[in-house]
């Protein structure tokens, strides 16, 4: 386990005191809080390694690269599967770019080792409040590890505030800053007929699930290419070159 709220937070503690009832748990997580850091790595700094606890470490660094350190140095064998979190607060849509929980999750997958972000979102002005999404990740993870999961299986969770109605499987969400013709809740008048016959996703997104208290799993790929952006430039340079 680890997380970017560092490793004194609420979440990664009754996460990991939880999970201690279904599996070994071995804790590497930042000594203070590192969120929003995405994937940052430490260029010049010594890394400091220190036991607070019972399978309990922290490291001076972001949470990628408590990732990275406890793979490297600390395990013999990688584990069945690295858990991110619970990080106080969702991270959902465009915000997984920043995330330092879905990094430290990505990073384990790179490793291929499956791995899981757990954010939990809460109420402006309240604390969050874990009991439920700790119960479901629970149950989730002794899932998991009964199905003896591998290879480079990255979710990215997020518990809803209050009432859980169930799991929804869900896409990434996205803001709606600037128009683009990939996102795929638009149906633009006008579209390229080289994109206009990609159909909508058919599942919903990530902020629509919880917003309907749904615990939103989201798989993540670790290839982030356009595919729909890439035919579209294949067409145009075909045009280009045969002028």
């Amino acid at each position: 386990m680890t997380n970017d709220d560092g490793v004194d937070a609420e979440g990664l503690r009754l996460l990991r005191d939880a999970l201690r009832r279904v599996a070994h748990v071995f804790v590497v997580a930042p000594d203070r809080d590192r969120s929003a850091v995405s994937h940052g790595l430490t260029i010049r700094t010594h890394f400091k390694f220190d036991e607070v606890g019972p399978d309990t470490y922290t490291l001076n660094g972001t949470p990628a690269e408590c990732v990275i350190y406890a793979l490297d140095k600390v395990f013999v064998q990688p584990p069945d599967l690295v858990i991110s979190g619970i990080n106080h607060g969702a991270n959902l849509g465009d915000h997984i770019m920043y995330s330092g929980t879905v990094a430290a999750a990505r990073e384990a997958a790179r490793h291929g080792i499956p791995a899981m972000a757990v954010s939990q979102d809460y109420e402006e002005g309240r604390k969050p409040r874990f009991k439920a999404g700790v119960e479901f990740v629970r149950n989730m993870v002794a899932s998991m590890l009964d199905h003896g999961l591998s290879g480079e299986l990255l979710l990215n969770v997020n518990i809803p505030v209050g009432k859980i109605n169930g799991m929804k499987i869900t896409r990434q969400g996205y803001s709606k800053h600037l128009r683009h013709f990939n996102i795929p809740d638009e149906e633009w008048e006008g579209m390229s007929p080289h994109t206009r016959n990609f159909k909508k996703s058919e599942f919903i997104s990530d902020r629509v699930a919880i917003l309907e208290h749904y615990v939103s799993v989201t798989p993540l790929d670790r290839d982030q290419t356009d595919y729909v952006s890439a035919h579209l430039l294949t067409w145009v340079s075909g045009q280009l070159f045969n002028m």
